[in-house]
């Protein structure tokens, strides 16, 4: 009788675990409630109604549309997980153009990220998403003035969905050589770093030792070096209504996939 309640407990434990070892699929989101949702309370109601404002007045001129959203916490998500996830559920954006774009802000866990619909990702890149974050927000929170960032990332946001298509490719274009040149600069002084470790760690030891008499010879073998490097990173994107006024506003299906740029503080 033991035996049979042990291959019972067995049993049992082997058909719960599936169960408890499936995560959520996804994150609770707050509800759409308009262009600006401040679930984390860090705007004032003037400011908010600000950020609306700009909104309908980028959307009404480029069709394009941008929401702000501050939520307390991501669940224990990451800021890139619960924000492509958090545009799909909206449907931000026009949903043939995939054209919306989401300033998230999460405050307890000091992360902020904008989420960049596909349609958006040639004139919002990933580089000119990370300028707009470190030089327009981070600085202002970092300060201690939420709003205040929130408000100038916002505004350099809509800056760059309304300008001219050639005026907004080549801003995007100047991020994203800059990132380049950065990254091959540190690239540069890895290369250099690993140079200097070749010369003191393997040629001067040598050239040391065969003064000394030592040499390879022998079964002896000389050192191995084997280097490999270079690494890059892909990513696998919203509509809207607006009525001008007294703003009537929901999602209409855009898509998200993972494009733009992520900061903390």
């Amino acid at each position: 009788m033991t035996w049979l309640r042990f291959l019972m407990t067995i049993l049992l434990a082997a058909l719960a675990l599936p169960a408890l070892a499936q995560a959520p699929s996804e994150p609770s989101f707050p509800k759409l409630t308009g262009r600006v949702v401040d679930d984390a309370h860090l705007l004032s109601p003037a400011q908010v109604q600000q950020l609306e404002q700009l909104s309908a007045e980028t959307e009404k001129a480029s069709s394009r549309q941008l929401v702000v959203a501050t939520i307390p916490d991501l669940q224990g998500y990451a800021i890139e997980d619960y924000g492509y996830r958090l545009g799909r559920a909206w449907g931000i954006g026009q949903k043939d153009a995939n054209n919306g774009l989401i300033l998230i802000v999460a405050p307890k866990d000091r992360k902020v990220r904008i989420e960049v619909g596909y349609g958006l990702e040639p004139i919002m890149t990933d580089a000119l998403a990370s300028v707009i974050i470190n030089q327009a927000i981070l600085p202002r929170f970092r300060d201690g003035d939420m709003a205040g960032g929130i408000v100038a990332g916002a505004q350099a946001i809509a800056d760059q969905l309304k300008a001219p298509p050639e005026a907004a490719e080549k801003r995007a274009q100047e991020a994203a050589a800059a990132r380049a040149k950065k990254k091959d600069t540190a690239g540069d002084w890895m290369v250099a770093a690993f140079w200097i470790a070749v010369v003191v760690f393997i040629v001067l030891p040598m050239l040391f030792g065969r003064r000394g008499g030592r040499r390879f010879g022998g079964g002896g073998m000389p050192p191995v070096i084997i280097w490999g490097g270079g690494s890059d990173w892909g990513r696998g994107g919203g509509g809207s209504s607006w009525g001008g006024g007294n703003d009537s506003f929901s999602g209409g299906g855009g898509s998200f996939g993972g494009g733009g740029a992520s900061g903390d503080w």
